[in-house]
């Protein structure tokens, strides 16, 4: 396009005048510059025009648009982008400094390579630190990781960037779902594009305020990912991680389901993982799931009669 930047920043906000604030300065402050910052506003009613547009001008490109979700936002944004090179931050992300300039460096030095990922310290709401997220524990190679990422599709999108041929191959994000979309997309991405990994944090996210991902929902949404990433992986990766990433899958929800007392959904998937070949392991930690269900159906009729 005849217009290209070098990177384009896309930040989704919703009702966050006071906040994404602090998003768009750690962009501003890369020691790489970003030519173009995108502002998604998914419907806010809390003035952020108005403040965004006192405090940063024509740094930012602002947008708004009737609330459509976090997936929809992200795709505006995407649509004007730029950039050679995208990256993401939702509006209670940080960049670290050299985010851009040590990512931009490693995709410039491997042309063959789509998206490039790195570590995120995750943080409570005010600021005291949680945990580091390391990419190596669910991508312990470089390349084209399927395999690894069937298994465990995590992302945070903070610590993503990818080339624009990225986006025009596989899309943006499906906003159909209401969690688990950016599992998909790096699915789609893995099943398409080599990834790799800079062992470093280079972005901060806050983690257990507000956010979608303790929805019961998404229990549901991730199993409908992953059986749609599996179908489309077969033949692209061997059988057994197909396997083992499905019953990775159907266990892990399942468990959830238990926990939040949805029995029923989680019989439902569990009898999937029971149908699957597995081993002695599996198996055995498939049965572990009566007795926590169980303890959970009686932990929640006690507190039932308690509340009366």
């Amino acid at each position: 396009m005849s217009n290209e930047v070098e990177v384009s920043a896309i930040i989704p906000t919703y009702n966050r005048r006071d906040l994404v604030p602090r998003a768009i300065d750690s962009v501003l402050a890369q020691t790489r510059a970003v030519a173009q910052i995108i502002v998604v506003d998914d419907g806010s009613s809390d003035d952020t025009r108005d403040e965004l547009a006192r405090r940063y001008g024509n740094r930012i490109e602002y947008v708004w648009q009737e609330n459509a979700g976090v997936s929809a936002a992200r795709n505006r944004g995407l649509a004007l982008a730029r950039g050679r090179y995208i990256a993401l931050l939702d509006s209670d992300d940080e960049w670290l400094p050299e985010k851009t300039e040590r990512q931009v460096a490693w995709l410039e030095a491997r042309p063959d390579f789509g998206m490039v990922l790195c570590d995120v310290l995750r943080v409570n709401a005010d600021g005291s630190p949680i945990d580091r997220f390391r990419r190596r524990e669910q991508l312990p190679e470089d390349g084209h990781v399927l395999r690894w990422v069937l298994r465990n599709p995590a992302l945070a999108p903070v610590s993503a960037m990818f080339r624009r041929a990225v986006y025009e191959q596989v899309g943006g994000f499906d906003a159909s779902l209401r969690t688990a979309e950016d599992l998909d997309f790096h699915l789609r991405v893995a099943r398409h594009f080599a990834i790799g990994v800079i062992d470093a944090p280079l972005a901060r996210a806050v983690r257990g305020h507000d956010g979608l991902s303790s929805l019961p929902q998404t229990y549901d949404d991730y199993v409908t990912v992953i059986e749609r990433a599996a179908a489309d992986a077969r033949g692209a990766v061997a059988e057994n991680d197909v396997r083992d990433a499905l019953f990775g899958a159907y266990w892990r929800n399942a468990r959830g389901m238990v926990l939040a007392q949805r029995s029923r959904a989680a019989f439902a998937v569990a009898r999937k993982a029971w149908r699957l070949p597995a081993d002695a392991r599996q198996r055995r930690a498939l049965l572990a799931l009566l007795p926590l269900g169980l303890r959970a159906m009686l932990g929640g009729l006690l507190r039932r009669r308690g509340a009366r």
